[in-house]
């Protein structure tokens, strides 16, 4: 582009070159410092590729990759284009200069300055706004791949008759499209202003006409554009009022049309779209009117329709036809909104029916074997026995468990049953001497599952382990029990080259191993070895000599993060859980697919639905993606990841989800039918505890199907805090063998409860089916109490358990000296129109660090027991067999002695002499409680098993009745069950 103006140049001022030495060091440094960063760069790249193809799922990478690389080249050449045209533009319409006017003297000498770089000037001003519009737009990758492979849902919206594809696919699309076009025009017509006024083709202060004619054409044909864009968004936001989010009574956020959006907005969408067309051909009539007249009345005729129609009207219209009738002009609009959020949370189908709340039976001797029936109660609290099972299982420092273990389901003695599990992971933090070979290459992965039954502990109030010991050995059939992937396992690990791994030590010392599976990365090639280097700022790894042949580097080894980075369209549940499934140990993790754009279903944000009292202290429990807001989700995927190989694979679930089926068109091959799912995995998946948590935040509104109910906000109820502890946090689901009133038999569930909104007591049981091996798996059942009587809540029931005197005072006593009680989870059962609330309570006393089940709360039909073990609870609430033993350390005997028993008698020198041993262990248990020495408790109480077992064996080997003639000794604590 040639200077057209002219002018008087200065002298021009010599500057001295650096010498040949110096330049060549200098443009040697700055050679180093770009293939540093090309490689610091290309390092990344690689070794995600890397990673992508160990894990056989390179096409997530490609696709991800080309789609980003596809839109950053596309909408940066756009920008680029729609910005250097105008600037070239505007200076090719440049006015021949005239007699200078003090601004375009002003104006001269940057002219001048910029005349010999005018062209590096328009592609580094074009090139910026490129890379800076092209980075914008590869991150709509999810948006572009949702457009183009989506598939209908077959439900249309209620008004516009669209298919709510249209909202969830093609709108957000859309959306992006308009703001990519308003960016460009601003942009552009910035520029163009600029290099007019620059070029004196727009004046300011001269004297004359402010605008050359080709200016004033240019200009409002970028200005027409603006306003044509415009009126395409006054189009969209017809649409996009069907998904627009609103506060409303009753609710904290109501998603879709309102009357006043109906019969207000909409109409003044639709009038303001025809203004802004009729101002657009305004702004393009300029090229032969060459005046701006006419376009700028329209425009100002367009903000003023703007304001009037679109605020003033509709508030008019909610202030004098809506505030005066608001039942009768929202309820057509509310029942819109009842039936699409139902639908797009899946809880469209949940069954309420009403509960007394009261039993309706007189003899409680009845409904004991009842509650056997009804189901099998959990008294081992997996989010209280973690450190037990570190303390008892824990075999090496080396080792830990998770800090919330998971409930499962496994046979014993041949039928299933609740059990409580985890992994033996490695724990960094416990290695006896922490250097860079120990931490990567020796001390490399856990070692075995732990698991124990969930409905009884032993006698000494410690779980009753099914698969225990260092290498585990128990109740499940064989299987690899190296753990290489973990919850815990956040390090990268160097496996399978010539340094050994430590494998787990016994009697006989350490074990070493080497990984034999072909996960991970191979380090051989010296570009690998120097891309992971750089990648994880560890030079070591580049010149180490305990890396060699076969050698592998591990990495991304959570389970989440694993299918996170596989799947990244997905979203991912907070609890994987272990499983041994077919000889190997599988993490199961529950995904989600979520969109924002299901027309007149409420949003909610994921984070805040999901939290409770377990993540608020674990945020290893939080659910990924915490600050999406959605309005539609399904478990649509179970993942599963090997603990040995990290082998994941995705399976679909639900096979008639729509944003599932868009996902796998747009990543064929990478979603596995659910056909594949083995029986021997299928008997370890559940309905997943985030989508509950979704779902039943939901349902403390939508419960009701009645809009003239739901606007008065008379049946709102509320998740209640976690009685058991101090948090204030959301009590958290429960996972239960059990069976609600209209089920034949126990199947596993996850429950919670409601109470009504501001109030303690409670007004509602919720439970959904969680075995996926039953015909109604993910039915939601929910129990509705009447309003006209008052059912304890859970923190009615923990407030009473406290303040009974006789319970307050054993719970003093327990809590003597250093020792501390733990609650464990409340459960509660639906039983014979009541509910029944059972609640393990754990004591860490004396030296043990580590909670014990010490005593066991029930209440029911206002009836409250506090005893050593279920049964004996049970016994007293409900009445019938066993009667209840009083809590160590309150005694009544009638000896000589506080605290002690007279010997029974017998004329059986070996009866007699058991029955004196039993005596003496049980007096010693009783002084171990006064010392809160818990371990000589335990092994009192083994010995007073003992003693009394010889001695029902000295009694039948005689022929007699029971031992002492009649007499009975002190009685053992007995295991409780359910």
């Amino acid at each position: 582009m040639p200077d057209r103006g002219g002018g008087p140049t200065g002298p021009r001022i010599r500057v001295g070159r650096p010498s040949r030495r110096v330049r060549t060091l200098l443009m040697t440094l700055g050679v180093l410092a770009v293939l540093g960063m090309v490689f610091t760069m290309f390092a990344g790249f690689w070794t995600d590729w890397l990673w992508y193809r160990s894990v056989d799922y390179s096409s997530v990478f490609t696709t991800t990759l080309w789609t980003k690389i596809g839109l950053f080249f596309v909408f940066g050449l756009l920008m680029a284009l729609a910005v250097g045209f105008n600037v070239w533009l505007a200076h090719r319409m440049r006015p021949p200069l005239s007699a200078m006017s003090m601004e375009q003297q002003n104006l001269d000498r940057y002219r001048m300055g910029i005349a010999p770089y005018k062209k590096w000037l328009l592609l580094g001003i074009t090139a910026l706004v490129g890379l800076i519009a092209g980075a914008s737009a590869s991150s709509q990758w999810r948006t572009w791949l949702m457009w183009v492979n989506g598939v209908s849902f077959g439900q249309k919206d209620p008004q516009f008759k669209l298919d709510v594809s249209f909202y969830a696919f093609d709108l957000p699309w859309y959306r992006f499209l308009l703001g990519f076009g308003f960016a460009a025009t601003i942009l552009a017509l910035i520029a163009a202003a600029l290099t007019h006024y620059l070029y004196g083709g727009l004046r300011i202060t001269s004297p004359g006409a402010r605008a050359t004619a080709a200016a004033t054409g240019h200009l409002s044909v970028l200005l027409g554009v603006f306003v044509a864009l415009k009126a395409v968004a006054y189009w969209l936001d017809r649409y996009g009022l069907a998904v627009k989010s609103s506060d409303f009574k009753a609710t904290d956020s109501w998603t879709g049309l309102r009357y006043v959006d109906a019969n207000a907005y909409l109409p003044a969408k639709t009038i303001l779209f025809c203004i802004a067309v009729i101002c657009a051909l305004l702004f393009f009539a300029t090229l032969w009117r060459r005046t701006w007249q006419l376009p700028v009345i329209g425009f100002g005729l367009m903000v003023l329709s703007a304001i009037l129609i679109g605020g003033l009207y509709p508030a008019i219209v909610q202030k004098f036809q809506v505030q005066p009738n608001e039942q009768a002009k929202e309820a057509p609009y509310v029942e819109k909104n009842l039936k699409a959020t139902r639908e797009a949370y899946g809880i469209d189908d949940s069954k309420v029916t009403d509960y007394p709340g009261t039993s309706q039976t007189e003899d409680k001797t009845q409904l004991r074997d009842d509650v056997t029936d009804t189901a099998s109660i959990r008294i081992m609290d997996p989010n209280i026995v973690s450190p037990t099972f570190q303390q008892l299982q824990q075999i090496r420092n080396y080792y830990a468990f998770p800090t919330n273990l998971d409930v499962d389901r496994y046979p014993i003695d041949g039928q299933e049953q609740d059990t409580v599990i985890g992994l033996r992971e490695l724990n960094l933090n416990g290695i006896p001497k922490r250097n860079w070979i120990n931490d990567h290459f020796r001390y490399t992965h856990g070692y075995g599952v732990v698991a124990a039954e969930g409905t009884s502990v032993d006698s000494g109030g410690r779980p009753n382990f099914m698969e225990s010991d260092l290498p585990s050995q128990g109740e499940l059939p064989e299987y690899e029990q190296r753990v290489y992937y973990g919850e815990r396992t956040t390090t990268y690990s160097i496996v399978g080259g010539p340094q050994k791994e430590i494998d787990y030590s016994d009697d006989s010392g350490e074990k070493t191993y080497s990984y034999r599976g072909d996960s991970g990365v191979n380090l051989e090639n010296p570009i690998n070895r120097a891309a992971y280097a750089v990648a994880f700022s560890e030079p070591q790894i580049l010149y180490s000599g305990a890396i060699g042949e076969g050698s592998r580097i591990l990495y991304n080894r959570t389970p989440k993060e694993r299918v996170e980075a596989i799947a990244p369209w997905l979203t991912i549940d907070g609890d994987a859980y272990p499983a041994v499934v077919d000889g190997r140990i599988q993490w199961i993790v529950d995904a989600y697919t979520t969109t924002n754009g299901y027309p007149y279903a409420s949003r909610t944000t994921l984070g805040d639905t999901t939290a409770d009292s377990l993540t608020a202290t674990n945020d290893q429990r939080a659910v990924v993606a915490q600050q999406n807001q959605v309005n539609y989700i399904r478990n649509s995927v179970k993942a599963t990841v090997d603990a040995y190989s990290g082998e994941v694979k995705l399976y679909q679930w639900d096979t008639q989800d729509p944003v599932l089926k868009t996902w796998m068109k747009a990543f064929p091959d990478t979603v596995q039918p659910k056909t594949e799912i083995s029986g021997a995995l299928m008997a370890h998946l559940r309905y997943p505890q985030d989508l509950f948590k979704v779902q039943r935040e939901l349902l403390t509104r939508y419960h009701v199907k009645d809009a003239t109910t739901f606007l008065s906000g008379s049946e709102v109820w509320e998740v209640p805090d976690d009685p058991t502890n101090k948090t204030g946090d959301a009590v958290p689901p429960y996972y239960l063998s059990m069976k609600m009133p209209d089920q034949q038999e126990q199947t596993f569930s996850l429950t919670t409860t409601f109470t009504p909104n501001g109030r303690d007591n409670l007004s509602a049981f919720m439970a959904v089916n969680a075995d996926p091996g039953t015909e109604d798996y993910g039915k939601i059942r929910v129990l509705k109490l009447p309003t006209s009587t008052t059912v304890s809540g859970p923190k009615q029931v923990q407030s009473q358990f406290n303040s009974e005197q006789d319970i307050a005072e054993s719970i003093r006593l327990l809590r003597g000296g250093d020792s501390e009680v733990e609650y464990g989870n409340l459960l509660t059962v639906p039983l014979d129109g009541g509910l029944l609330y059972v609640e393990p309570v754990y004591v860490r006393g004396g030296g043990l660090k580590y909670p014990l089940l010490r005593k066991v709360l029930v209440t029911y039909g206002g009836q409250t027991a506090f005893e050593d073990t279920l049964d004996q609870a049970l016994a007293k609430v409900f009445g019938g067999e066993g009667t209840p033993t009083e809590p160590p350390g309150e005694d009544e005997g009638t000896g000589e002695e506080e605290g002690t028993t007279p010997p029974p008698t017998s004329d059986n020198p070996t009866v007699q002499e058991a029955l004196n041993d039993a005596q003496k262990a049980f007096e010693a248990g009783q002084e171990a409680l006064k010392r809160n020495d818990w371990e000589a408790y335990g092994k009192a109480q083994k010995d007073l098993e003992d003693a009394l077992r010889k001695a029902e064996e000295a009694q039948s080997a005689e022929g007699g009745g029971g031992a002492g003639g009649g007499e009975s000794g002190p009685r053992p604590d007995a295991s409780p069950s359910s």
